[in-house]
């Protein structure tokens, strides 16, 4: 019996190759996913009632990859070092902003947002957002903190769409 023969009858037999296949499969699987769907944990309450603190949600990197965010997508967004933030996209480039009353004006227009709670406690100015820039709030906008306030955001900081 050849020495190659008898090496692959002795440490692989049919069954474990079958079985280094499928675990070969699995983690090139895994690999592909993990690349084009980011995992986040929701950190705080700025997101809720859409989102719970401690929530696992994933970021689609690829999605805006041939298009723009558009209004009232979810996104994720570079923030500091490694940590991610998620805000809603309220306004786009050329957009006009305004927070008046606890409502949400965008273009002088009141936009209906059925997915808060509650209206926000605080105003606004009216703002432009400037090109290759976006506006962005989290969903509960009663609590006014900061990081419920987001504003406005370079597009190159976000680094992909929430899908689940």
């Amino acid at each position: 019996m050849k020495l190659k023969s008898l090496f692959r009858h002795f440490f692989l037999p049919e069954f474990n190759r079958r079985l280094f296949i499928r675990l070969g499969v699995i983690a090139l699987t895994a690999l592909v996913v993990f690349t084009i769907f980011k995992p986040c944990f929701i950190s705080g309450s700025s997101m809720e009632p859409t989102f719970r603190d401690n929530q696992l949600v994933f970021s689609c990197r690829l999605s805006y990859l041939f298009r723009h965010p558009e209004r009232g997508d979810v996104v994720s967004i570079a923030f500091f070092g490694r940590r991610e933030l998620l805000k809603r996209i309220v306004a786009l480039p050329g957009d006009t902003v305004e927070f008046k009353k606890g409502k949400l004006l965008v273009n002088k227009s009141v936009v209906d947002e059925p997915y808060l709670k509650f209206d926000c406690d605080w105003d606004l100015p009216e703002i432009t957002v400037r090109p290759e820039h976006c506006f962005a709030v989290g969903d509960n906008r009663s609590q006014s903190h900061l990081e419920h306030r987001f504003g406005e955001i370079d597009l190159d900081r976000i680094t992909g769409e929430v899908w689940f």
